[in-house]
């Protein structure tokens, strides 16, 4: 880099005319020297405005006129044309947010020793903007540059934020803060557009862009694609931020013209997890925090964390490896018994996914239900759990088992990505169970929350479902807002009671112990059979009895296993648990409902 003689550098430095010497090295041009004009112009001390300059000055220069200035300055550095160009700049000396007219002539000159600099004179024409603005709406001085605006919010775009991001980001590591990346969607937008139109989904979008610029006017505020925005946020701290968001959703909630939410995003502090610099790896974590919101409509902001990372890759493992899980066999079924309390025997199983990976081990059913479930995966698992049980009756049978029924989970989505009913009823024959059983002997549980979340939906498959010979149990009764209403319109043969119930039998002086007791009585009246979930100690299993409920299930009698382990400890001459007989069910089931 080239170094000014002592003298010669000092009297530049000290001139009051604001320019700035620049040399070009590998094709970039880097800035050697510039006066104390330029200086004072910017509001920085030198070291600070040499630094900034070494970025580039694009962070602070209007998007639709970076285009141009980047151009002018590519063709004065290889030689191809002069720099001679009017831009418009944020200077600190004016508002925050405005932008001064910059006029920049640039010519090459030859130094003492031969070395070849630019030096570019910048002069601020802010005192005549009025003038020159009327003149640039005349003549249309300014044109706007696609490459880099949003032409519907006049924002700069992300094309701008992945070229110049890294520069904003380091002027705000120099004044001491941390930058934040923001990634914000509208909240149902699509709903907005059908309820008021296109035209106002577009005034929508203007006004929380302004909002934006309004409560983050020190931050690089960008439009992304549809109804996303992307910020990289000069803020104190996330509480600070989390205020600003705040306040641009009050503003956009009170002036739009139709009821809107405002907007939600997610957070990430740039430099966490190791992001460094990189501007588009932290957006990428603000879009991942974004997501985990999921449908919490109370919730809008929150913020990036190294758990909330492992989270979305172990999320995105099962997603991406449902398929090879299900051929691989790494899907396992686990038998857990439900015992009769009156005759202490085993009366059915419950069928439970087991996800057993050869890279990561045991991942948890409550850690791949959920996710299969988000992302409409859960039938295959489903469906996957089904075929198993089906192959099973075979092994069952050749082994001496008692051929027991089995329930299986479905989910209420299941039914919206395939014909349930018709591909069960492939592998059932297909798996060769029908040589051994009927239909019957498989029950397909639901739980209450899916029920209730569509009626209409679930009214008809569960009828297709018992027309064709399945077995119907209500699943998780108890843990939403439970009603009874739903027995008007659904055929249940048997109700389950959520296992937080019987957990919680005392709290709240005993509110549980008399819900419990009112339900089976009522059950009874109407014909349903019940089953309690979740006992694990004798006083439980007191209650249980004491109530008269048929069916309990729980780790004090079994604990869920695979039939693998059945069959060895059979083999091995173990023991193994009393099972009813089909004639000891057909009794029991009709004394059930037997007046006393």
């Amino acid at each position: 880099m080239y170094t000014f003689p002592k003298e010669m550098r000092e009297a530049l430095e000290s001139c009051k005319a604001s320019f700035v010497y620049y040399q070009n090295i590998d094709g970039k041009a880097v800035p050697v020297l510039a006066s104390d004009g330029f200086c004072q112009n910017t509001g920085m001390p030198r070291e600070h405005v040499l630094e900034w300059l070494q970025r580039g000055m694009f962070e602070r220069m209007h998007p639709d006129d970076v285009g141009l200035v980047s151009r002018v300055s590519d063709e004065m550095l290889r030689q191809e044309g002069s720099y001679d160009v009017i831009f418009r700049c944020r200077l600190s000396a004016i508002e925050p947010g405005k932008y001064a007219l910059i006029h920049g002539i640039g010519s090459w000159q030859t130094m003492p020793d031969g070395t070849e600099l630019i030096v570019i004179a910048y002069a601020n024409l802010s005192g005549t903007i009025r003038t020159i603005r009327e003149k640039t709406e005349i003549y249309g001085l300014f044109q706007k540059d696609r490459f880099y605006t949003d032409l519907l919010t006049e924002l700069p775009n992300t094309n701008y934020m992945h070229e110049f991001g890294d520069e904003k980001a380091a002027q705000i590591r120099s004044a001491g803060r941390t930058p934040m990346v923001i990634y914000s969607d509208v909240e149902s937008m699509q709903s907005y557009n059908n309820q008021y139109g296109v035209n106002e989904g577009d005034e929508l979008l203007r006004l929380i862009a302004a909002s934006l610029k309004e409560f983050f006017p020190t931050s690089l505020v960008t439009r992304g694609a549809d109804d996303h925005f992307v910020i990289l946020a000069d803020a104190e701290g996330e509480e600070e931020l989390s205020r600003q968001l705040e306040q641009v959703n009050n503003q956009v909630r009170q002036l739009a013209k139709g009821n809107t939410g405002g907007i939600r995003s997610g957070v990430c502090p740039l430099g966490a997890d190791g992001t460094g610099d990189i501007v588009g790896r932290a957006i990428d974590h603000a879009r991942h925090a974004l997501k985990r919101i999921d449908t919490n409509l109370n919730q809008k902001v929150r913020f990036f964390s190294n758990q909330l990372d492992e989270e979305y890759w172990r999320s995105r493992y099962i997603v991406e490896n449902i398929d090879r899980a299900i051929a691989g066999g790494w899907i396992k079924v686990y038998y857990h018994a439900l015992y009769r309390v009156e005759n202490q025997k085993i009366a059915a199983f419950e069928a439970l996914a087991r996800w057993v990976d050869p890279v990561r081990g045991i991942i948890s059913p409550g850690e791949f239900i959920p996710t299969l479930q988000k992302y409409h995966l859960l039938y295959k698992l489903d469906l996957c759990m089904f075929e198993q049980v089906c192959r099973d009756v075979q092994i069952r049978k050749e082994n001496g088992l008692p051929l027991m029924p089995v329930s299986v989970n479905f989910s209420r989505q299941d039914f919206d990505h395939t014909d349930v009913v018709n591909r069960m009823n492939a592998i059932y024959e297909k798996s060769g169970a029908a040589q051994y059983v009927d239909k019957s002997y498989f029950i397909v549980e639901v739980t209450e929350q899916e029920v209730a979340a569509d009626p209409e939906g679930c009214q008809l498959q569960i009828r297709s479902l018992r027309e064709n010979g399945y077995r119907i149990w209500l699943d998780d009764f108890g843990s939403g807002y439970s009603s009874f209403n739903m027995f008007s319109k659904f055929r249940f043969e048997l109700v389950k009671f959520d296992m937080e119930m019987i957990r919680h039998l005392d709290d709240n002086d005993g509110a549980n112990r008399l819900i419990l007791r009112d339900l089976v009585h009522l059950c009874k009246a109407m014909k349903l059979h019940t089953l309690i979930e979740g006992v694990e100690t004798k006083e439980q299993l007191d209650f249980v009895k004491e109530i008269g409920c048929e069916f309990v299930q729980g780790f004090y009698y079994h604990k869920p296993e695979p039939l693998d382990e059945v069959l060895f400890r059979l083999r091995n001459k173990g023991t193994f648990r009393p099972c009813e007989t089909p004639e000891e069910r057909e009794e029991m089931d009709r004394k059930a409902f037997e007046t006393r």
